[in-house]
């Protein structure tokens, strides 16, 4: 077995892995190394929980010569502030023994504290799309010395609608670039972002997304609404030795706020969604890492950006739309050759996104019987007595083709029957109810000049 010795990397590199406990590189440490140093530009899939921010991290490292230049020459993007925050704290880990200036920037924050920290100096900077265009555009962050461009979280970036702004911050940077990007999956539209912007990219598959985690036991409850189903994560929660530490995944922002609600566990309870203030998101994470709260209820939207050790168990409250997010969420359990757990609530109407996870995974999830003790609740929130689900559009694709002419009624200037033609002051006297001219100076001057 390979350890970070054999890479060849600083002293004082290896010294940080030491003090980190790091022995041994995952594959896609030991995968990526070489390809990343000799400049290649590289694409790394692989699964959730597998080590790729240190991948990318340590051949960054090792090449980055000291610079007292103040303009960044390493471009990190990642889809969300929690991911900005995890990242710039791996960085200052692995930099302990070096002189490295690293900032992360992102949204929700004030941006003229970012702007006095740009001004300061940089090595490397991390950020969301959004904010460190609007840094890029003020003309106070200069992108021109970039030498390493990395795009982490590649599918999320792109499920977010952030293509605009990947390409608005490429103008930016210099064509002569390294370009590095890592992903859980590979989609049509990664696939797209590498023919368009790297160049003979080598590219290295290290687990297949949909492959179950052997070290994580899957069971799935079917549940007919929102209220049972909170109804039984209240049961399971009573259970304090089995679930000591749970990480709960809902769809949406008001179905967190919701739940954390109706489990009225406060002292126990946190929750996180991306309508929340960072301060909170921040303070919420930090109570269930240290253990003041048991429970953290969160979205899809920043399940990239939690890297959280021991977490007992995940459940999925909503069965997610997109498959392969079912994936990351129970890759937030189980880690580091540790047990876990993970539970998949489902309604009937959900029962087929169920079985397209069943079919990714190639894996049936055991199903366990509803228990008895639990009340079955026949009360629906506004969502459930609405709509039943449908496909979700993600934001980069394009718009569905229309029919034809024959299957949408004509408007009206097509239309046969013609719509009455009003005249300008007809019009203006309808939408304002009140005489067009009158008090007009212009106009009483103009009666006056005739009368004399």
């Amino acid at each position: 077995m390979k350890t970070f010795e054999d890479f060849k990397i600083k002293k004082q590199l290896l010294n940080a892995l030491d003090d980190l406990g790091f022995e041994s590189p995952t594959p896609i440490q030991e995968t990526a190394y070489s390809p990343i140093l000799s400049g290649s530009d590289f694409v790394g899939i692989a699964q959730t929980g597998t080590g790729k921010t240190i991948a990318y991290l340590l051949p960054i490292l090792q090449d980055l010569k000291f610079s007292d230049q103040p303009q960044p020459r390493v471009l990190i993007l990642v889809p969300t502030r929690e991911l900005v925050i995890q990242i710039v704290n791996e960085i200052e880990k692995l930099t302990t023994y070096l002189t490295v200036r690293t900032l992360g920037v992102y949204g929700g924050t004030n941006i003229n504290t970012q702007k006095q920290a740009v001004n300061e100096g940089l090595d490397i900077i991390v950020g969301t799309p959004r904010r460190l265009y609007d840094l890029a555009i003020s003309n106070v962050l200069r992108l021109n010395f970039i030498k390493k461009l990395v795009i982490d979280e590649v599918d999320i970036m792109l499920d977010f609608g952030f293509k605009t702004q990947l390409k608005n911050i490429f103008d930016y940077i210099p064509k002569k670039r390294q370009n590095l990007l890592f992903s859980a999956t590979m989609t049509t539209y990664v696939d797209d972002l590498i023919d368009d912007f790297l160049t003979n990219a080598i590219k290295k598959t290290i687990s297949v997304s949909g492959t179950p985690l052997e070290n994580i036991d899957q069971v799935a409850y079917a549940a007919p609404n929102f209220y049972t189903k909170a109804n039984l994560v209240k049961h399971l929660l009573e259970d304090k030795d089995t679930h000591g530490k749970v990480l709960i995944f809902v769809a949406t922002r008001i179905s967190a706020d919701r739940l954390f609600e109706t489990l009225d566990l406060d002292s126990e309870t946190s929750v996180i969604h991306s309508g929340k203030e960072q301060n909170h998101r921040t303070r919420s994470i930090d109570k269930f890492v240290d253990g003041r709260s048991r429970v953290l209820i969160a979205t899809d939207v920043i399940s990239r950006g939690i890297d959280i050790e021991k977490i007992t168990t995940v459940i999925s409250f909503d069965t997610p739309f997109y498959p392969e997010n079912y994936m990351h969420r129970i890759g937030r359990t189980g880690r580091a050759e540790q047990h876990g757990k993970a539970i998949l609530l489902y309604s009937e109407k959900e029962t087929a996104l169920k079985e397209a996870i069943e079919n990714l995974m190639n894996y049936a999830i055991p199903a366990v019987e509803f228990p008895k003790t639990v009340v079955v609740s026949s009360v629906l929130t506004p969502e459930e007595k609405e709509k039943p689900i449908v496909e979700q559009e993600s934001p980069h694709k394009d718009a569905a083709i229309q029919a034809g002419a024959s299957f949408h009624e004509k408007s009206a200037k097509n239309s046969k029957v013609k719509a009455e033609k009003k005249s300008y002051k007809k019009t203006l006297k309808e939408r304002y109810k009140k005489p067009v001219r009158r008090g007009d100076k212009i106009q009483n001057m103009r009666k006056k000049r005739k009368k004399k």
